[in-house]
């Protein structure tokens, strides 16, 4: 496990060791493709954090291809360029995969186009779920939908848990764009789309389908955008619980940023442990340019 040197190894770790660490850093250098999560690594609320700029400068002169995969479903990827461009950093839509967008080519592949949904969420959701489909949304008893798709919603009321659980019941696929537990906000944690998904699987009894991460589908998706195989890839999160389990999940190098959620500390109980760790962006941009040994 490689860190920048304001970082020390946790003692107790399972690994790291130096043929590791080689072996790791060789395998960020040549990595065709990155993915990186957004919040807690690209910025902290409205502000862009250290080395954003830089790397994906680095990234853009070696023609590497980049994806920024959010389980956030609550803004659309022209909303994202626009947050993003208010930092200075520019990126496409096309850039950009969020939770609500792999649910609905989840949904394409699962279902074909022709397909009725009950929705759980906020209105970028049903946006990015409607937006070039044919999907149909309805709710019992007027139609038993195909699924129900469950994200982050603040206006979530115990008539729409009812809403589900009848679909669901009835026979409907139960679909959650996440499972986080909670949201960070710049005024601190909130609760996340994991607990209302967690509310409605009490209700009914059944598991979710989980598109975004821990789960490895989203980030399959984003590495089918480009092209590239997992093990030429690298994701790059600030969650050990979501962004590095679903980054080994799918097979990918997996690099922890400290400038988000997750700690040092933390590191050493985690389910599973990063490839490689780093204080921020700016380190990763000197591992990635530096001349190996």
């Amino acid at each position: 496990m490689l860190e920048s040197p304001a970082v020390s190894v946790p003692p107790d770790a399972d690994f790291p060791n130096e043929i590791h660490d080689v072996n790791a850093r060789k395998r960020l250098r040549s990595a065709k493709a990155w993915i990186f999560d957004m919040d807690g690594v690209l910025y902290r609320g409205a502000e862009a954090l250290p080395g954003v700029r830089e790397l994906f400068g680095a990234l853009e002169l070696r023609e590497r291809p980049f994806m920024l995969a959010t389980n956030n479903s609550m803004s659309t990827a022209d909303e994202y360029v626009k947050k993003l461009q208010s930092m200075e950093i520019d990126v496409s839509p096309s850039n950009i995969l969020t939770s609500a967008l792999a649910t609905r080519d989840y949904l394409l592949r699962e279902f074909g186009d022709h397909l009725r949904l009950t929705v759980i969420g906020m209105p970028a959701l049903r946006e990015q779920l409607f937006s070039g489909t044919t999907f149909v949304e309805t709710t019992v008893p007027d139609s038993v939908p195909n699924a129900v798709v469950i994200g982050l919603d603040k206006t979530f009321t115990y008539e729409k848990l009812a809403a589900a659980n009848a679909a669901i019941r009835s026979g409907a696929r139960f679909i959650a764009t996440n499972t986080d537990a909670t949201l960070p906000t710049e005024s601190g944690l909130i609760p996340g789309a994991g607990s209302i998904v967690a509310a409605i699987q009490t209700a009914t009894g059944q598991t979710p389908v989980v598109v975004g991460k821990p789960e490895p589908l989203m980030l399959q998706m984003a590495l089918q955008r480009m092209g590239v195989e997992p093990n030429e890839a690298v994701m790059v999160g600030d969650r050990l619980d979501t962004d590095i389990i679903a980054g080994e999940r799918a097979g990918m190098l997996t690099i922890l940023v400290l400038t988000g959620v997750s700690t040092r500390d933390e590191i050493a109980s985690a389910v599973a442990l990063p490839d490689l760790v780093f204080t921020d962006l700016n380190a990763v941009t000197e591992s990635l340019t530096a001349e190996m040994n």
